[in-house]
């Protein structure tokens, strides 16, 4: 069988940053992509913290297509009726190089498919993978409807539910409890209005959180970013609780709901709704990671699960970037030495060691675990909006102490045996 240097499938940023570091060492790659072009099928909240791989695509990263660079996180706890909202900013981030940037994944995605073309990365779009190429007990190659490709090494980039790390016997199936559904839609306003609501100048941009009772007691939160003249905004939830609810809730329901909150509409005002998509994201953690190497095969991205989800902080691109170009430089290694065995292809799990990635997943194994506790999005956000109701509400009652408000609230919500065993398992984050 004639075999190529390097098959990537999936045109995310996993598989375009090893398309490109792949081409720009002078080898062979095709990039298979499924949708219409990279991109075309991904959903995204649009944040990407550069900082840790600045390293790893200094030329991409510099020049890239980003919307915004974040200056200002806003956090917002919801309950019924009430909401609490909290503000941050620091000096330091309107200062290059700049930590984090909002995204349109179509917009970048197709830009940084063009950079690796002109490295000499083949890219083929609307071009499924089905199955792969064996030889002798090794991956040699992927068959697409009657076309079958060789290859010396496959890179499996193909988002969060991976078929082909399930082909090549490395993961098993997934369990929804490993699993969220995030729906986005993307409304345009004028870049200047975007600035006035939010308090920017120029280039800067917001990042939004929203938890609390807009997700009904489930597992999950709401997001918004601000593009040069687009919103992001969107939910994420856990698929095997929007399952299990007994409510008949689905996610376009509850997102309707959301974009109707007072805290969010005002926002979105007078915006086109341009775009409405959904998008499965894993959040299974590093404790279900897939087996990442095997003969002539390497896992990267959300194919393996580098993704995370702290609740105050949702992180995924960065993982992927840097495991794609570590997955590449394992490859181009291995190809060099003409052996593409699991044995040569081992450095690739030291080198996600040595990075920012494997260490972070670790730390955070038990994020997932902490969060879904339905009384992180139940019970402490009306403590919360409660205890601010208490002390902003003036009647035609006599008015209690502060100390004296705030002890009868916390009373009532926090001062339990509920609240300590939280606190302890909070300690594993």
């Amino acid at each position: 069988m004639d075999k190529i240097d390097a098959i990537v499938v999936g045109g995310g940023l996993a598989g375009l940053s090893a398309a490109y570091k792949l081409a720009d060492a002078g080898k062979q790659v095709i990039l298979l992509e499924r949708g219409d072009a990279p991109g075309s099928k991904n959903v995204t909240g649009g944040r990407i913290y550069v900082g840790p791989i600045r390293k790893y695509l200094p030329g991409i990263i510099d020049a890239a297509p980003f919307e915004r660079h974040v200056v200002k996180e806003m956090i917002t706890v919801l309950d019924d009726a009430g909401a609490v909202s909290f503000e941050y900013a620091n000096a330091k981030w309107r200062q290059e190089p700049y930590m984090s940037y909002t995204v349109l994944r179509a917009k970048f995605d197709s830009w940084f498919a063009d950079q690796a073309a002109a490295r000499g990365a083949f890219i083929i779009p609307r071009k499924k993978v089905e199955d792969l190429l064996w030889e002798d007990g090794k991956v040699a190659g992927i068959r697409s409807g009657a076309e079958e490709i060789g290859a010396h090494v496959v890179i499996a980039a193909d988002g969060a539910l991976s078929f082909m790390a399930q082909k090549a016997g490395m993961r098993g199936a997934h369990k929804p409890g490993d699993l969220a559904v995030a729906v986005k839609e993307i409304y345009q306003l004028d870049r200047k209005i975007i600035e006035d609501r939010f308090g920017l100048e120029g280039d800067e941009g917001a990042a939004g959180l929203y938890m609390g009772s807009l997700t009904r007691g489930m597992f999950g939160g709401g997001f918004l970013y601000t593009n040069q003249d687009t919103l992001s905004l969107g939910l994420v939830i856990g698929i095997h609780q929007l399952a299990l609810n007994e409510s008949g809730l689905d996610a376009p329901s509850l997102m309707e709901s959301f974009t109707a909150r007072p805290e969010v509409a005002r926002y979105i005002r007078g915006g086109e709704l341009k775009e409405y998509s959904a998008h499965i994201i894993s959040e299974a953690g590093i404790g279900t990671m897939p087996k990442l190497v095997r003969d002539g095969m390497l896992i990267a991205g959300d194919a393996a699960g580098f993704a995370l989800n702290l609740g105050l902080t949702v992180r995924g691109m960065e993982f992927a970037v840097a495991s794609g170009v570590l997955a590449a430089e394992t490859a181009i290694e291995a190809l060099n030495k003409n052996d593409t065995s699991a044995g040569a292809l081992a450095g690739y799990e030291k080198r996600l060691k040595e990075s920012f990635v494997l260490p972070d997943m670790e730390t955070f194994r038990n994020a997932r675990e902490v969060l879904d506790n339905k009384r992180l999005f139940t019970v402490y956000p009306r403590f919360i909006c409660e205890m601010f109701d208490e002390l902003f509400t003036i009647s035609d009652r006599p008015k209690e102490g502060l100390y004296t408000s705030a002890k009868r609230v916390a009373k009532k919500y926090v001062l339990n045996m509920d609240t300590i065993k939280d606190l302890l398992a909070a300690r594993k984050l």
